[in-house]
C-alpha cells in the first residue's frame, strides 16, 4: 500500500462482515448458553427447492445433517469468511504476503475441522482491524477537483461598451476582459486600463501583493485587490499558469513514493515463524486440531487491530494539537526522513513584509521620520503601510494629525503631517523626478524599498523584508541532533537575494530560488530517490511537490488546494506544531512496535501451549482475544498527550 493509496476509501464490505460476525457469535452464544440449545442434529434439506422429479431422483442425498447451535456460525463464515478468503487469495495471487495470511489459513482449517466457533472469531479479528484501518484512512475531497473548484469558470469580456460573461473556455487571444475586485484572473494577461495589486503569492511565492499598472502581467489564478483592471488576454485558458500547475499536479499523482507499512515489515518475519511452529506441532502429534489451536492464537491482532488503534489514537491527539492529519501512513516513517525541504513564504516567514531598516538622510532623525510617516501610512490600504505602523507601535512612537491626504496610482502617498509636506514613492519614481538626489541614496538592497520625502526634499529611505519567524532558526538548528536530519534545503519561487537572506538568518546550506512548480516538483523527486524527504510548503505553486515528497506537510490554511494535496496541514501557523507532529508520529511508532511485537511475543509462548496440546482452538482464540485487549489498551495511550511534544 502507498502512502498516497492508503486515503483511498475501501469498500464497506469489511464493516458489513464485523458487524455480520458479532451477530453471529452473539447469536451463538444465545442460542447455546441463553436459550440452552444444546448439539442436537437436524436435518437441512433442499429437496423442497427442486422439482419432484429431481426430488425423487436425489432423495435422499440432499439431506444435510446440521446442528441448530451452530447455524449462527455458518452464516459468519459463509457471508463473512469466504469474501475475506477471497480477497486473501487474490493478493496471494499478486504476490502479496501481508500479516493477515495466518488469518485466512486460520478460516479454512477452522471450516475444514468443523470449529465454527474459532473461525468465526478469525473472521471478527481480521474484519474488525480492517475497519479500524479504514476509519484511520478517510480520504478528504479530491486534489484536482479542488483545484478545478478554485478556478474561474466564467470570464468579463469587453466589447466597446458591452460587457458579457463568457465561459474561460471561449475566451481568445486578444480578448479585452475585465476582473473585478477579489475576483480570481482567469487567463495570463496584461493589463490595460486601471491600477491597483494581486496576491500572486499562492503562485509564484512572493509575499507581497504585487502592483499592476498598465503593462504590467498578471497571472491566472492570482486574486485581484480591491480595484478592477482591465487585462488583454494573452494565452488560452488551458494553456496558462493555473492550468499548468494542475498538469503538473496530474503527472506527480503518478509518482508517489512508497511507504511500506509497519504491519507488513513486521508480518514478513511473523507469519512464516507461526506456520512452521503449527506444521511441527501437526507432525509430531499427529492431532491436526494442534495445528489450528496453533494457527488461530497465532493470527496476527496486534498487528491487525494495535497498530491501527495506535494511529487512530495518534490522529486523535493531533488533531487536538491542531494538526490534521490526512494520511495516517505518514505517522509510520515521519521518524525515517532524512531530508527536509521547506518553502520560504509563509513557512519559515510570516509571509508578511517587515521594516528592517530605516536609512535616514543628512539631517533627519531616525526616529522623527518613522513618526512622520507612520502617521500618514496609517491612512493607507497598501501591505506595506502595515509594517511601517508596526513598526512605530514597537518603538512606542505617538502618532500626528495628518491632513490632504492623495495616493494616485503612480505617485506614491502624500499628506500633511505636523505641517511638513511628506510624500512616500519607489525609489524608481524618485529617481526620475529627481535626478539630483539619486546619489543621497543607500545601495539597492535584495528586498522592498521606498524613499520617504519631507517637504520635497529626499530625507528617508525603507527597507522591507519578509519577516522571518522568530523561532525559525532554532527549529532549523535542532533537526539534525533531534530528529536525525541529514539535509535541510530551502527551495522557493521567491527572487535569490530574499532566499538567500533568509538562508543565512536561519542556518540552511542547500539554497534553491526561482524555482517554478515544476522544477520544484522535479527537485523533490530526486531528493526522494536518494532518501525519504518532508516538504513543509505554503502555496498553491507547492501543491505539485507536496504530493511527490514521501511527506507532505502544509502550513497554515492560506491555500484549500495545498491542503488537499498534503499528507498533513498545520492549522496554527508555528513550527511548533510541525515539531510537535514530528514526536507524534515518532512516539506512534514506538507504541505501535511496543504493542505489536509485545503483542506477538504473547502470541509465540501462547502457540507452544497451543503446539504442546494445552490450548483447544477456541481457548486460543479467547487467549488471543486477551493478548489484542492488551495491545488496544497499550494503544490508546498514543492518545494520552505526555507533558511536552517539543523539544526546541
Amino acid at each position: 500500500m502507498t502512502d498516497k493509496q492508503a486515503t483511498i476509501p475501501r469498500s464497506t464490505s469489511e464493516n458489513i462482515i464485523a458487524v455480520l460476525s458479532l451477530l453471529g457469535i452473539g447469536g451463538y452464544l444465545v442460542l447455546r448458553y441463553a436459550l440452552d440449545i444444546g448439539h442436537e442434529v437436524y436435518t437441512l434439506s433442499l429437496n423442497a427447492a427442486l422439482s419432484s422429479a429431481a426430488a425423487e431422483l436425489y432423495q435422499g442425498q440432499l439431506a444435510i445433517p446440521i446442528e441448530l447451535v451452530q447455524l449462527p456460525l455458518l452464516a459468519v463464515l459463509a457471508l463473512g469468511g469466504i469474501p475475506l478468503v477471497y480477497q486473501l487469495i487474490v493478493k496471494l495471487g499478486r504476490g502479496d504476503w501481508g500479516a493477515d495470511l495466518l488469518a485466512g489459513m486460520s478460516i479454512v482449517t477452522a471450516v475444514l475441522l468443523d470449529e465454527y466457533l474459532a473461525g468465526s472469531l478469525v473472521v471478527l479479528m481480521l474484519s474488525g482491524g480492517v475497519v479500524l484501518e479504514t476509519y484511520a484512512v478517510r480520504k478528504a475531497s479530491s486534489v484536482l477537483e479542488a483545484l478545478a473548484k478554485r478556478m474561474p469558470s466564467v470570464a468579463h469580456r469587453k466589447s466597446g461598451d458591452q460587457l458579457a460573461d463568457i465561459t474561460t473556455g471561449q475566451v481568445h487571444i486578444g480578448d479585452t476582459l475585465l476582473i473585478l475586485p477579489h475576483e480570481i484572473c482567469p487567463v495570463d494577461g496584461t493589463v490595460l486600463e486601471g491600477s491597483g495589486t494581486m496576491d500572486e503569492s499562492y503562485l509564484t511565492g512572493e509575499p507581497y501583493m504585487m502592483s499592476k499598472v498598465s503593462g504590467s502581467q498578471v497571472l491566472s489564478g492570482a486574486i485581484n485587490g480591491d480595484s478592477a483592471l482591465t487585462i488583454r488576454a494573452d494565452k488560452l485558458a488551458v494553456d496558462s499558469r493555473y492550468a499548468k500547475i494542475m498538469e503538473v499536479m496530474k503527472s506527480s499523482e503518478q509518482y508517489r513514493p512508497n511507504i511500506r507499512r509497519l504491519g507488513d515489515q513486521l508480518g514478513a518475519l511473523y507469519t512464516p515463524l507461526a506456520v512452521i511452529i503449527a506444521l511441527t506441532a501437526w507432525a509430531v502429534s499427529g492431532d491436526v486440531v494442534r495445528f489450528l489451536a496453533v494457527l488461530v492464537i497465532a493470527t496476527p491482532c496486534p498487528l491487525l487491530i494495535g497498530i491501527p488503534v495506535t494511529v487512530i489514537s495518534s490522529i486523535s491527539l493531533a488533531a487536538r494539537r491542531e494538526i490534521i492529519i490526512k494520511n495516517p501512513a505518514i505517522l509510520e516513517t515521519i521518524g525515517t526522513c532524512r531530508t527536509a525541504i521547506f518553502d520560504k513564504t509563509g513557512t519559515l516567514t510570516y509571509g508578511r513584509p517587515s521594516l528592517t531598516a530605516l536609512v535616514p538622510g543628512e539631517g533627519h532623525n531616525e526616529q522623527e521620520v518613522l513618526m512622520l510617516i507612520a502617521s500618514l501610512e496609517g491612512y493607507s490600504k497598501h501591505p506595506l503601510s502595515r509594517a511601517i505602523v508596526a513598526a512605530a507601535e514597537k518603538s512606542t512612537l505617538s502618532l500626528l494629525s495628518v491632513t490632504n491626504i492623495t495616493e494616485l496610482p503612480g505617485e506614491g502617498l502624500k499628506g500633511n503631517v505636523a505641517g511638513k509636506r511628506i510624500q512616500i514613492t519607489s525609489r524608481k519614481k524618485f529617481v526620475e523626478q529627481h535626478p539630483d538626489f539619486a546619489k543621497d541614496l543607500p545601495p539597492v538592497t535584495g528586498g522592498l524599498e521606498c524613499v520617504v520625502l519631507v517637504d520635497d526634499a529626499y530625507a528617508a529611505t525603507l527597507q522591507f523584508r519578509d519577516e522571518v519567524r522568530t523561532d525559525s532558526s532554532s527549529f532549523i538548528n535542532h533537526l539534525r541532533p533531534s530528529h536525525l536530519f541529514d539535509k535541510v534545503m530551502l527551495v522557493s519561487g521567491d527572487r535569490e537575494s530574499e532566499v538567500r537572506f533568509l538562508a543565512d538568518q536561519v542556518g540552511i546550506k542547500h539554497v534553491y530560488f526561482s524555482q517554478s512548480p515544476e522544477q520544484k516538483l522535479e527537485l523533490v523527486r530526486n531528493e526522494t530517490k536518494a532518501a525519504k524527504t518532508v516538504f513543509l510548503g505554503d502555496g498553491i505553486n507547492d501543491a505539485p511537490a507536496l504530493t511527490a515528497a514521501t511527506i507532505g506537510i502544509a502550513f497554515g490554511q492560506n491555500s484549500d488546494i495545498t491542503g488537499e494535496s498534503a499528507d498533513a496541514v498545520i492549522m496554527d501557523s508555528s513550527l511548533l506544531k510541525v515539531d510537535e507532529l514530528f514526536h507524534i508520529g515518532e512516539r506512534m511508532r514506538k507504541i505501535a512496535l511496543q504493542s505489536a511485537v509485545g503483542g506477538m511475543a504473547l502470541s509465540l509462548i501462547g502457540m507452544v501451549f497451543a503446539g504442546l496440546g494445552y490450548l483447544t482452538p477456541v481457548a486460543g482464540a479467547i487467549t488471543q482475544e486477551i493478548i489484542d485487549v492488551l495491545a488496544v489498551l497499550n494503544a490508546l495511550r498514543a492518545a494520552i498527550p505526555p507533558k511536552t511534544l517539543s523539544d526546541f
